[in-house]
């Protein structure tokens, strides 16, 4: 492959696609070309690159040491590319291309989705990747740059300066209907030891955190079930198989189905937060996005 070929984004789209896929069959299906075109043009970046980009088994691809490293500095570099073509095309100042918005999925209906529907009628030259996802999942996210920007929850611990507040709540004991520890309004941490435990799956700051505050009260958490999906947690609680842990958006409009206490003694406060990937160059479109989600947060309080 030549120098000239070497700056082309669609040669080195391939990585993006090949990681997302991991399999050269599979994405030679879904695009259309021809397994052996693809295969060949894998070869041709290893050996520009003088090392593999991916490690081959038998159920596929998986990038190497490399390719992991090289992942995030190609998906921002074709981002960039992009967006300095949009923005040639259309004309300095005017809100276009595209922006990755990643967000927990309590936050999907109240915010994100009427944000978006704003932002079709005011600036439709923005194209929106909307993706739902626990906290637990962001942080793979935000450092390989598969997305732009995420709507969170954050321990205080963890802000960044460039971090915007949205919200900052409580966390709330959840139960089924009846649950002797959640009928009253307030329940120390202290009540869930012993308590088996719906929880977010590790990797987790939450859990981190959770885990560090019972060590210091002298426990261990009993955890049950792990579930990068809320929906299972609620109903894992609702069943009564397990208690969950809960911010006020996730459970908006599910009593009766749901009971819930805040925990207090001590209180576990979460910043819902809008955050960027570390290293985004910022565009009006990702300011453009910022802005609509901060005012829908502000028409709702």
């Amino acid at each position: 492959m030549d120098d000239l070929s070497l700056m082309r984004p669609a040669a080195w789209q391939l990585l993006v696609d090949l990681a997302e896929e991991g399999s050269l069959s599979r994405l030679a299906l879904r695009i259309g070309r021809a397994q052996s075109q693809l295969s060949r043009q894998l070869a041709e970046l290893e050996a520009t690159c003088g090392t593999p980009l991916f490690q081959r088994h038998a159920r596929g691809l998986q990038l190497s040491e490399y390719g992991q490293w090289l992942l995030p500095q190609v998906r921002a570099w074709l981002a960039q590319t992009q967006a300095l073509q949009d923005e040639i095309r259309h004309g300095s100042g005017v809100a276009v291309g595209e922006v990755r918005l990643a967000a927990i999925p309590s936050a999907v209906e109240p915010w994100v989705m009427p944000a978006l529907a704003e932002l079709r009628r005011s600036h439709p030259l923005v194209r929106l990747v909307v993706s739902e996802a626990l906290d637990s999942q962001m942080d793979r996210s935000l450092q390989s740059a598969g997305v732009d920007m995420a709507v969170r929850y954050l321990h205080s611990t963890r802000l960044r300066p460039s971090d915007q507040v949205l919200q900052t709540v409580g966390t709330y004991l959840v139960g089924p209907p009846g649950d002797r520890l959640t009928r009253k309004r307030n329940v120390p941490f202290s009540a869930l030891e012993g308590l088996p435990l719906a929880l977010p799956c590790r990797p987790s700051a939450w859990r981190d955190a959770l885990d560090a505050l019972a060590r210091q009260r002298g426990f261990e958490l009993t955890v049950a079930l792990e579930a990068d999906s809320l929906q299972v947690q609620k109903q894992a609680a609702m069943q009564g198989l397990a208690h969950t842990l809960l911010g006020p958006l996730a459970l908006e409009g599910e009593r009766p189905s749901l009971q819930m206490a805040l925990i207090t003694d001590p209180p576990l406060p979460r910043a819902m937060v809008l955050t960027l990937r570390p290293g985004l160059a910022v565009r009006r479109a990702h300011q453009v996005v910022a802005q609509a989600i901060l005012a829908r947060v502000h028409a709702v309080r």
